[in-house]
């Protein structure tokens, strides 16, 4: 998707620009616009307002729901997880940096 729109802003085809800067990538990005493949994602995505909403496709439904339960679908830990992941982080820490002097 982010091919189709650098071609469709820029006409420029990602794979026969092997000179391009990451700098340069990362400034076409930025400035993709709402009417590219991604622009519409992102706005599909992003969109709040409820008249816009009440008018969007079952398939920008979908799009939207997905984008917005993504986290809901990731595991979580239970408090006992957390507790045991901080308390081996702290470890580490005190074993790479040692104990501070009182």
């Amino acid at each position: 998707m982010i091919e189709a729109s650098i071609a469709a802003q820029y006409g420029i085809r990602l794979r026969a620009e092997p000179d391009m800067t990451w700098d340069e990538f990362c400034t076409l990005l930025a400035s993709i616009m709402p009417e590219t493949p991604l622009g519409q994602i992102v706005r599909i995505r992003s969109e709040n307002d409820r008249e816009k909403l009440k008018h969007f496709t079952p398939e920008q439904h979908r799009i939207r729901n997905e984008w917005r339960t993504r986290g809901l679908k990731q595991a979580r830990w239970t408090d006992e997880e957390a507790a045991a992941a901080v308390k081996e982080f702290q470890n580490m820490i005190k074993q790479a940096f040692g104990t501070p002097a009182n």
